[in-house]
């Protein structure tokens, strides 16, 4: 049974988060040697393009005006070695933030990943596998490009804007003035805007998500559409979102497209301002030509990294806000991990006993009640009962995915949370009612919980299990590509390799989740026959629907409300005339009518040819 927590994704803020920026800087603290270099070449970069507008002032009122060929020539040569002094360094930072980007996504993947190994149970089955992939996949590399590009393009709008300024005030130090009371009204400006679009755009992020779950839910369920006439009812549900989205959208591209000319209109008042106090400054011998055409151009050279930085601004809240989620998870810490003094004795063989053990998913919903079970080593137990009763909780607390909220489990007689968690999973074999198998190769998957096996172990556990006869039938036997999630093969056959693989793990301790609930009869037969065989002399656990599959188990549980309401041998059940009887002579019947059924269309089919 799963948890019923009800998953929340986090709402998407434009507050400004410091402290998680301070851990994101935090993951370049390993390569910060890179990173020195990193900031030095763009912070040349930045200030040799103000360097080439003072040289082109230093061309025009030292060399063309005056005719000095002497200076023309020694600037065009000093333009020219920074030329190329600028693009090595502009190669070298484009270098050093495919490397720094690569370098953090890496470790914050890997730290990701790692945190997921160690997480609980339970954290998987209240959240969503899309989030996960999610927070490993897009959002480490948004992180990744806030810590390089972002950087980058933050270092180089900085430097600009301030070795421009500092250009200017040696020209003139009195218009520098002048555009430097100008800069505050473009970032408040662009500042706005970008927190308008960001809105905008957010809600349109909202609305596609809506949109694609349309898609997938009419897609996916396309014949209970038809067969219901859902078609128009669709149709004028899905239309309210696509309107919905396009106005979202159209707000979003109206503000963007007014963004722009406002910060040109600005530029535009800042630059007449310059031509005009400076040819008033000019005509009094204050201010040169060149120096006038040197401040224009620092001026629409400025527009742009201040735009850049509106843009950077928007696009830190988009990193900050998957780097909240990405620490979200990192942070998460498992519901059960080992105890201090853990221990791996070697072996879980022994009785198993659950005393008087409470378990709930949510407080004031109890599922186990007061529990209490004593299982002998090598005993063979079958839970049945109603769905919600408590059998998968029963074998996912004794495998310790979860632990009891009251009262003890133990195992050989010594409280299981003294033992360490892989001293007791990496001793369990579990076949599940969907066999999960790995994307390669069928002996690839056999051998999953077993590396060290050889081929010979490998095919004889096949051979136990019931799955050899089919794999050799294979164009490449054990070596035949299963596809994503076991594609290529049928549920009986996936069944088969996921009890071979249990076989060749040699566990300790045996779990069937209604393995045999999914397949047909034959199926059914030659996984009760590997069942069999990997049932001998170990402690097994069996969830099943089909009584059918039970009848030589020890002992048979039936599971209601938290508890056990009966228990003994199938034919001491079956005397007893209580749920199990019920259960079974129901169940009994309506195997008997599918055959019925099946026999007389055979013989009809047989009477009509």
């Amino acid at each position: 049974m799963a948890d019923n927590y009800e998953f929340e994704e986090e709402e998407f803020t434009t507050q400004f988060n410091g402290g998680t920026l301070r851990r994101v800087l935090g993951l370049l603290k390993p390569h910060w040697r890179w990173v020195i270099g990193f900031l030095i070449t763009i912070a040349v970069t930045a200030v040799l393009d103000s360097v080439f507008t003072l040289l082109s002032k230093r061309m025009v009122d030292d060399a063309i005006i005056p005719g000095n060929t002497t200076v023309l020539y020694q600037t065009v040569a000093m333009y020219g070695s920074l030329v190329i002094v600028q693009a090595v360094l502009v190669l070298g930072f484009i270098f050093l933030a495919g490397i720094l980007g690569e370098r953090v996504q890496y470790d914050l993947r890997k730290k990701l990943f790692n945190h997921l190994q160690e997480l609980s149970f339970s954290y998987f089955s209240r959240t969503p596998v899309g989030w996960i992939m999610s927070r490993v996949t897009s959002d480490s590399e948004r992180i990744a490009q806030l810590v390089t590009w972002g950087m980058l393009d933050v270092t180089w709008a900085i430097i600009s804007v301030t070795s421009s300024l500092i250009f200017m005030a040696i020209i003139n130090w009195r218009l520098a003035l002048v555009v430097l009371a100008l800069i505050p009204i473009l970032l408040v400006i662009a500042v706005w805007f970008k927190k308008r679009i960001l809105v905008e755009y957010r809600n349109v992020r909202k609305l596609n998500s809506k949109i694609t779950g349309e898609y997938n839910q009419n897609i996916t369920g396309v014949r209970v559409v038809k067969a219901l006439g859902r078609e128009q009812a669709n149709l004028d549900e899905f239309s309210v979102l696509a309107s919905d989205m396009y106005r979202a959208s159209f707000r979003a591209a109206w503000l963007s497209a007014l963004f722009l000319p406002a910060v040109q209109i600005i530029s535009a008042v800042a630059v007449g301002s310059i031509v005009f106090y400076g040819g008033l400054q000019a005509s009094y011998g204050g201010l040169t030509i060149g120096g006038i055409q040197a401040f224009i151009s620092y001026i629409t050279f400025m527009m742009w990294p201040i735009q850049d930085l509106a843009r950077v601004y928007a696009d830190m809240q988009h990193a900050i806000a998957s780097a909240e989620r990405s620490f979200s998870l990192i942070d998460a810490r498992p519901e059960v991990a080992d105890r201090p003094g853990a221990l791996d004795p070697g072996t879980i063989c022994g009785d198993i006993e659950f005393d008087h053990v409470d378990f709930w998913y949510e407080e004031g919903k109890p599922v186990l009640r007061d529990f209490c079970l004593t299982v002998k080593a090598g005993e063979t137990i079958a839970l049945v009962g109603p769905t919600g009763g408590g059998k998968s909780t029963i074998v996912n607390l004794m495998c310790r995915f979860y632990e009891p909220k009251r009262g003890v489990i133990r195992i050989g007689g010594r409280d299981y949370t003294e033992l360490k968690l892989h001293a007791i999973h990496s001793r369990l074999g579990v076949v599940l009612q969907t066999p999960h198998l790995f994307s390669g190769t069928i002996r690839e998957n056999l051998r999953y919980g077993r590396l060290d096996a050889t081929d010979e172990e490998i095919e004889e556990a096949a051979k136990l299990a019931g799955a050899h006869d089919f794999i050799i039938t294979l164009d490449k036997g054990y070596d035949a590509e299963v596809g994503e999630g076991g594609n290529r093969l049928s549920v009986g056959q996936k069944q088969l390799i996921s009890l071979a693989r249990a076989v060749l793990a040699r566990p300790e301790i045996f779990i069937m989740d209604e393995a045999t609930s999914s397949v047909d009869t034959v199926t059914e037969a030659l996984i009760q026959r590997g069942m069999e065989q990997l049932m001998q002399g170990r402690t097994t656990f069996v969830i099943a629907h089909r009584l059918s599959t039970i009848k030589r188990a020890d002992r048979i549980l039936v599971i209601e409300n938290g508890g056990i309401s009966e228990m003994g041998t199938h034919a001491e059940l079956l005397r007893k005339r209580g749920h199990y009887y019920k259960l079974y002579t129901q169940q009994f019947r309506q195997e008997r009518a599918v055959e019925y059924q099946e026999l007389f269309g055979e013989l009809a089919m047989v009477a009509a040819a």
